[in-house]
């Protein structure tokens, strides 16, 4: 899978972090999806026009394949940079996706061994605590 897709893909599901895709995200995925020339893709619009949610477990894939092995700093600067797009699109940025967004900062000048180990256990843990929020509901 190239890397545009995944990134994408990616982007779709940090949507679903608060547990639904606001409108203004909703847009955004779409002009992002079409500037890279991924929306007519197969696996892509399922996921972009709603017709099912990403899993976490998705994410943390995605993410794995993104990063790779050994990610370096600018691949995570890259994908910070991606994003805080989507993140502040909405004009709120819902605390899951505040902390997300500080803990890859924070990720980006490790080590890369460590990295892409620290970066996997952070996204897991915002996932969780999004989804344990969910169930409380």
């Amino acid at each position: 899978m190239d890397d545009t897709k995944t990134l994408v893909k990616i982007l779709i599901g940090v949507a679903w972090l608060d547990g639904k895709i606001q409108p203004q995200e909703r847009s955004y995925l779409q002009r992002i999806a079409k500037e890279k020339g991924v929306e007519s893709d197969r696996e892509i619009q399922p996921i972009l026009y709603e017709l099912r949610s990403v899993k976490p477990d998705e994410c943390y894939q995605w993410l794995q394949d993104y990063l790779g092995e050994f990610p370096t700093s600018e691949r995570c600067h890259q994908l910070i940079e991606e994003i805080s797009g989507l993140i502040y699109i909405d004009g709120s940025i819902d605390s899951e996706e505040a902390k997300l967004l500080t803990r890859l900062q924070i990720l980006e000048s490790e080590p890369a061994p460590c990295l892409h180990t620290k970066v996997i256990a952070a996204i897991r843990k915002l996932y969780q605590h999004g989804v344990s929020k969910i169930e409380k509901l």
